[in-house]
């Protein structure tokens, strides 16, 4: 059965670190990009990261840059997102998703979600 369990998300203090992990069941996860998206009460889902089917290429949005690292273990199956310098603005639902083949930065592109983990960043 298609499951994306998220962990690793909780309160940290702003400039603090978080590193967030997706357990991904899925046919093959190897054929599947992995992306993070995240949503704060009000907002719309955003981008956040996404890795290649292989691991060798990365995308991020700006506000995450250089702060913000994804990475994948295809021989476990998991994705994870480790986060640094942690700012109020980061505090938000974080989810994975999974798309056959090619990232892609648009939410409605994924094809398999998570249930998301809450970070909160106290200031």
């Amino acid at each position: 059965q298609v499951q994306l369990v998220e962990s690793g998300g909780g309160l940290v203090q702003t400039g603090g670190s978080l590193r967030l992990s997706c357990a991904a069941s899925l046919g093959t996860f190897s054929w599947y990009a992995m992306g993070w998206f995240r949503q704060a009460p009000g907002k719309e889902r955003t981008f956040v990261a996404a890795i290649s089917v292989n691991g060798d290429s990365t995308i991020y949005a700006d506000s995450v840059k250089d702060r913000f690292s994804i990475s994948r273990d295809n021989t476990k199956n998991t994705v994870s997102l480790q986060m640094n310098s942690l700012k109020p603005e980061d505090k938000a639902v974080y989810s994975c998703a999974a798309k056959a083949w090619n990232y892609s930065p648009n939410d409605v592109a994924y094809d398999f979600w998570g249930q998301g983990t809450q970070v909160t960043v106290s200031s």
